[in-house]
């Protein structure tokens, strides 16, 4: 036994110590993404919260009940002759599909899976680029903790929306672009892209910093490539049943008025929470004050210092942006959270609970995923009831439905009840109709707006809020409507006893 203890104690010493860089790698991958994603699956209701959803779902059942993506809007009343540009088409094919074999579930599951990829593709960055294991860790843990934005619903940024496919690929054309290898990869990554979001632009945003960049450094051979990606995936774009249409339907919500309706094109100010927005505000805080003091340091890249201060800038000013801060910040928080580190804390010691603690997260996500999966569903904002009720009360009538209902009328009643406007805004819906909607959208009510509004869509009845009480005086008490139906969140308005029969006539 002695003599093969001594010839095997070099053997597995070997193997020990060729296996510590990878058991320290995936140490740390397994601990980020076993707690974040069961920090998602905890969140399931937030994750199906998306306003729009409903709409999607239905138009991925329209795309392939046709076999086509159409171009005119068949489920609204006040679509006009206006375009229907569905800049998402592909996302919802695949969203239908999905939910027809699995449902929610399946839904839930797939959008985890985006956002571990995303953990995933983070921490490999931050460890490329030399970060501590527990630097990367903290990093990677608080962006991925705070760039959905659940404390700012509806304007969550990992959810079951064609959203979560924009976070994923600009953090894929932003690691693409750092290793200047696979170049090739970009335009094709780019065509997907163009046919899942409209947010595909920011991929030419990420192009942009880092061939200016590369001018910058006078590196002329790296401004070419980046140069020839910009263009192969500017034609890519074109590859989708809109042909150069889509970037009408771009334009159609980026310098659009509607985007000064919506709160997620509004400032970070407008959206701030209490107590909610406390974290990233002290995260925000923390990596200016770190970058203005290790402001010379070169073993940060430049690119991603850029990426996060735009971005920085840009949320500020619309919140959409500030997810992606969060995310191109990432690398230089964990390069600044490693100087600040005691060296006693370094890789080798740390390997053993991370992937204890790993390990224990991993075995704890199906028992999470098996606690939420029975009570999967749309929120109960417009409830199966609900749209019954107004399928057989309401078809075929002018409803004057709220904006954020409109998305589960369509999926709930899929055309039978028309919609007055939802969250497709501009590529859907005529400006005129945009600018007589918003008039109505506000607390305080305009009655000379809402007789307007009544009276030149010829509106039959009105699907609102049931907590707007100041409407609900203006319609019962002054205009002699009555309250027809009454649900958890929605009352139904009707100018007279609403007779279908009648209304056939």
């Amino acid at each position: 036994m002695d003599r093969i203890q001594v010839w095997l104690e070099p053997t597995l010493d070997k193997f020990t110590n060729a296996a510590s860089p990878l058991l320290l790698r995936s140490a740390i991958y397994l601990f980020l993404i076993s707690f974040i994603c069961l920090f998602y699956i905890l969140d399931a209701p937030l994750l199906l919260a998306h306003y729009d959803l409903g709409w999607h779902l239905a138009a991925g059942d329209l795309i392939r009940e046709r076999n086509s993506v159409p171009l005119t809007d068949p489920w609204s009343f006040t679509h006009g002759d206006k375009q229907w540009y569905n800049l998402s088409w592909l996302w919802d094919a695949l969203a239908s599909v999905t939910y027809q074999y699995t449902g929610f579930s399946g839904l839930l599951l797939s959008t985890v899976a985006c956002g571990a990829a995303i953990v995933g593709i983070l921490a490999s960055i931050c460890l490329g680029y030399g970060g501590s294991a527990v630097a990367v860790c903290i990093s990677v843990f608080l962006t991925c903790l705070l760039y959905p934005a659940y404390y700012a619903t509806p304007n969550i940024y990992l959810a079951v929306s064609p959203n979560t496919c924009t976070m994923l690929l600009c953090v894929v054309f932003y690691r693409e672009c750092l290793r200047k290898t696979r170049w090739f990869v970009l335009p094709l990554l780019m065509g997907l892209w163009a046919n899942l979001h409209g947010g595909f632009l920011l991929g030419f945003l990420v192009i942009g910093v880092f061939f200016g960049v590369a001018a910058m450094r006078g590196t002329w051979a790296e401004c070419r490539r980046f140069g020839l990606v910009g263009i192969g995936c500017l034609a890519a774009t074109f590859v989708n049943p809109l042909g150069w249409n889509i970037y009408a339907g771009v334009a159609a919500t980026m310098g659009h008025f509607v985007q000064g309706n919506i709160s997620e094109w509004r400032s970070y100010y407008h959206n701030m929470e209490m107590p909610g927005s406390i974290p990233g505000i002290l995260y925000m805080a923390a990596f200016v004050a770190l970058e203005l003091h290790y402001r010379n340091s070169k073993p940060i890249p430049l690119e991603p210092r850029l990426m996060a201060w735009l971005f920085l800038i840009l949320g500020l000013d619309q919140f959409r942006y500030i997810a992606f801060f969060f995310i191109f910040s990432t690398a230089p928080m964990a390069l600044h959270i490693s100087r600040l580190l005691p060296e006693r804390l370094n890789d080798f010691s740390v390997r053993g609970p991370l992937l204890a603690a790993g390990l224990a997260g991993l075995c704890t996500l199906p028992m999470a995923f098996l606690h939420v999966a029975p009570a999967l569903d749309l929120p109960d904002m417009l409830s199966t009831e609900g749209a019954a009720y107004l399928q057989k009360h309401f078809s075929h009538a002018r409803v004057l439905n709220h904006w954020n209902v409109g998305g589960y009328l369509i999926f709930r009643t899929h055309g039978t009840v028309p919609v007055f406007v939802d969250g497709r805004a501009a590529t859907a819906y005529p400006d005129d109709l945009l600018h007589d909607y918003f008039k109505l959208a506000r607390r305080e009510v305009d009655e000379a707006a809402w007789d307007m509004v009544l009276n030149k869509y010829q509106i039959d009845a009105v699907l609102w809020v049931k907590a707007h009480e100041q409407l609900r005086r203006f319609l019962v008490d002054r205009r002699g409507w009555q309250e027809q139906y009454s649900g958890a969140f929605l009352t139904v308005y009707v100018r007279r006893p609403f007779n279908p029969v009648d209304e056939a006539k």
